[in-house]
């Protein structure tokens, strides 16, 4: 592993910039619609809503573009991955419906909501959700898990996002016993595909035992707020001219909070405020020019993040 010292920058950010509100948040309301990146972002909207319980009938119910609210009951034991179409919304049911043993995938589609639902033991080679050439996402208010009592690569990812998608918004989920928590870009070779786009805005996020990739970022510009950390080997990771925003998160029990020189042929950059690392390392090699967020919203302080993410984060707090 490479260490450096810092490297101050002083380009003027090329982002549009608006004014963050810090303010606290309330757990106890949830977002009617997405903060960040993924703005705008509205899945079926007002379509009139589908509940099914079986996996046949939800892979029916998800097929296509046209606006559609799809409600699952129960859990669905997959094999591999179901694609959703554009203009869905996914919603479970309660606090314990949702797939097990394999996951949802986002594929050149745009515009889709998936909100409380449990996804666990995503089984290599299926990630829990994967985003891939898609766009305008929402994942709000889930539950990914599994164990790790088998290799890092027995599962594969709870949360990958790749392939050039842009405008997602990650938030309010929780994300435990795992290895590998959340990938965005994939590899180090894709640069002409993902330069200018994997916009992604992570908040009030709960990582429990997840090893590393919390989440790891090559190319794109990332914004992590307000999200609660712990039991973490390597936490964010920010690779490949890659550009975070690391603001009023919680770290415990963690041995890196922050790296930009792992890893990757090339190292990212990252800029850090109000965060509470407690007793965490950061390596830090490149600071860059991502240090306001074009978008408003609201961050509350570090000292309130770890009540408010664990009372309100997760499936069944809608």
């Amino acid at each position: 592993m490479r260490t450096r010292p810092p490297r101050t920058r002083t380009r003027r950010l090329a982002l549009a910039t608006a004014t963050a509100l810090v303010l606290p948040s309330s757990a106890s309301a949830a977002d009617t619609s997405p903060v960040g990146f993924g703005a705008g972002t509205t899945g079926g909207g007002g379509a009139t809503a589908v509940t099914v319980s079986s996996l046949d009938a939800f892979k029916a119910a998800v097929t296509g573009d046209t606006s559609k609210v799809v409600r699952v009951t129960g859990l669905i034991t997959l094999s591999g991955q179901v694609d959703i179409g554009s203009n869905t919304t996914v919603l479970g049911v309660g606090s314990a419906s949702g797939f097990t043993g394999g996951g949802l995938r986002l594929k050149k589609v745009t515009n889709v909501v998936v909100r409380n639902l449990n996804i666990s033991k995503p089984l290599k080679p299926a990630d829990g959700i994967t985003v891939q050439a898609s766009t305008k996402v929402w994942i709000d208010h889930n539950s990914f898990s599994s164990d790790r009592d088998h290799g890092k690569d027995y599962y594969d990812g709870l949360l990958d996002i790749n392939h050039g998608s842009d405008h997602v918004t990650v938030s309010w989920n929780t994300f435990k016993d795992h290895y590998k928590g959340s990938l965005v870009g994939h590899s180090d070779n894709n640069a002409s595909e993902d330069t200018g786009h994997l916009r992604v805005t992570y908040h009030h996020n709960w990582f429990n035992s997840v090893n590393s990739r919390i989440p790891s970022l090559r190319f794109g510009t990332g914004h992590f707020y307000d999200n609660y950390v712990v039991g973490a080997d390597t936490a964010v990771h920010s690779r490949m001219g890659a550009h975070l925003l690391v603001e009023n998160n919680a770290f415990r029990t963690t041995t890196v909070a922050v790296t930009t020189n792992r890893d990757s042929d090339g190292d990212g950059y990252a800029n850090l405020r109000g965060n509470d690392l407690g007793g965490a390392v950061t390596e830090i090699s490149q600071v860059g020019t991502f240090t306001t967020a074009p978008y408003a919203y609201t961050a509350e302080p570090a000292s309130s993040v770890v009540a408010s993410v664990t009372s309100g984060a997760g499936a069944g707090k809608l």
